[in-house]
């Protein structure tokens, strides 16, 4: 019975303006949170972008360089190769690192989404029951809406298992794509040089 008493203790009711505020506040902190992680996201695109076209230069002043006669013949392909295939390593490493990067601000961002809405959806079902009570949920008080400060709080939300496809299929594209390049690359090199 004391075990009975302890955990189910008296809550004081808490004053509408300090749910309103409490959920104004966790409103905000989420939305800002959201816009902070979309920066930041946007950034780590730019950087991926950066790497293509430096990946691109790259690859374009192999082909010239290939293509010009200096002398490479046949039996000197492998050394371009080696090349290419250090260069797509290096440049695989710093893709995964940047795509690492801009899923886990994109993962964060969904969830601070999904937090925000849940906090807006609560402080809806608050002034909801703030108009249909005329103010008051407990007649005499007046001020007081919330008798349990569980309904305040709001649980930092994750998305469902089935978010993370969308990263692996993003892997894939990015791997797939290099993968093409680095083959149209060697072949080609071996074309120019031996043929």
């Amino acid at each position: 019975m004391a075990d009975y008493d302890g955990n189910h203790h008296h809550q004081q009711p808490i004053p509408k303006e300090t749910a309103l505020q409490a959920l104004n506040t966790i409103i905000q902190l989420h939305f800002e949170k959201t816009l902070e992680k979309k920066r930041a996201i946007d950034l780590q695109k730019k950087e991926l972008h950066k790497l293509f076209l430096l990946f691109f230069i790259f690859l374009s002043l192999m082909f010239m360089a290939e293509t010009q006669p200096n002398g490479l013949q046949c039996r000197h392909c492998w050394a371009p190769i080696i090349l290419l295939s250090l260069a797509h390593l290096i440049f695989y490493v710093s893709v995964a690192q940047t795509l690492r990067c801009i899923n886990g601000f994109k993962y964060q961002r969904r969830c601070h989404k999904l937090t925000l809405g849940l906090a807006t959806e609560k402080l809806r079902e608050l002034k909801m029951r703030l108009m249909a009570s005329g103010g008051s949920e407990y007649g005499g008080g007046g001020d007081h809406v919330i008798s349990d400060e569980g309904e305040l709080e709001i649980h930092y939300q994750e998305p469902p298992e089935s978010y993370f496809g969308k990263f692996k299929r993003n892997w894939a594209l990015h791997f797939g794509f290099l993968i093409l390049i680095y083959g149209c690359m060697v072949s080609s090199s071996v074309v120019i040089l031996c043929y």
